[in-house]
């Protein structure tokens, strides 16, 4: 069976059945390997029929060298392509591209004067629509990252909302820390726990450095609602010591004052995310710091996270990360 697969793989085109073939190809090799999550594979096959501009991709002439889901909202894939025009009009993901080999005639459709070169980097920000020819041989690497995600680290490194910055449409810009970041990201085995967690290190570092260099606040901006700025921060403070605590929408609702129909309103225009959404990063990205450190239990680290048993932690973590909290220990002693 494995051995059909890689043959039919190997002659397969472009097209959406031969891409989720190759993926399906993969899981099954994994499976029939003793893989040790073989629901990984199920949940990043899942993830990436969920991405536009990754299904756009799936149903031109671009051939799938690999994709994989690296946690946190985030996945990457590499494509190659050539004489083909494609167009983008992504919801519910932001992309970031990066030009590994050729490019030298891949254009935005209007714009042919402005083209690519291995090393260039191009965004393209949720719903913004984008049509491109390309001429000539190109392969590239996206990266994909969710609106929750850009709304997060906007917080934490900018201070500001999410709604009160613009990351604007760019192309064929140079930026060499951020392509090279992105130009780390093939050379991991995506196949392997320890390295697609090594690949979500580095997809996080490349969204800060892109939201810290190339994100603008928005023109003529009229605020209607949300928090202010000084109960934003106390909010994120307040929850913060308090993540092994029961942090109902009722008691946060409560700290801050208001009821919880509002504060949930409130909350997710000035975070970009409703409050459990955040509260469920939060706590994650904590019991990463606490497993790292090697000092408590998993069960110790499950209740300082505010989980109700350590199964409980488990099945969150793994869902967000592909490895258990063990495997993650493991890996980083």
């Amino acid at each position: 069976m494995l051995l059909l697969c890689a043959v039919r793989v190997s002659g397969c085109g472009g097209s959406a059945s031969c891409i989720f073939l190759r993926l399906f190809c993969a899981s099954l090799a994994y499976c029939c390997t003793g893989a040790p999550d073989r629901r990984y594979h199920v949940k990043m096959n899942d993830t990436l029929k969920r991405l536009h501009v990754f299904n756009r991709l799936s149903h031109s002439s671009a051939q799938l060298e690999g994709a994989a889901a690296l946690g946190d909202g985030m996945a990457v894939a590499i494509w190659r392509n050539r004489l083909d025009a494609v167009s983008y009009a992504p919801q519910g993901h932001h992309t970031l591209s990066c030009y590994l080999e050729g490019g030298y005639d891949t254009f935005l459709r209007g714009s042919p004067e402005q083209r690519g070169a291995p090393g260039r980097l191009c965004v393209l920000p949720d719903r913004q629509e984008t049509d491109w020819v390309i001429n000539g041989h190109l392969r590239f690497l996206h990266l994909y990252f969710s609106p929750e995600q850009f709304a997060s680290q906007t917080l934490a490194l900018l201070d500001r909302e999410p709604r009160e910055m613009c990351l604007p449409p760019e192309t064929f810009f140079d930026n060499p820390k951020l392509a090279s970041l992105c130009h780390a990201l093939p050379r991991l085995d995506w196949r392997d726990p320890g390295q697609r967690l090594q690949g979500n290190t580095l997809a996080h570092h490349a969204v800060a450095q892109l939201i810290q260099s190339h994100l603008g606040p928005r023109r003529n901006l009229r605020l209607k609602g949300g928090l202010s700025a000084t109960l934003r921060r106390r909010m994120i403070e307040w929850l913060d010591s308090r993540l092994d605590q029961d942090l109902t929408l009722g008691v946060m609702a409560n700290e801050a004052a208001l009821s919880a129909t509002h504060f949930a309103h409130m909350f997710r225009i000035s975070f970009g995310m409703p409050p459990h959404v955040w509260l469920q990063a939060r706590r994650l990205a904590r019991a990463r710091q606490l497993l790292a450190q090697n000092q408590l239990s998993l069960t110790d680290v499950a209740m300082a996270c505010g989980y109700s048993s350590p199964s409980h932690f488990s099945n969150r973590f793994r869902a967000a990360l592909g490895i258990t909290p063990s495997g993650y220990r493991a890996l980083n002693r």
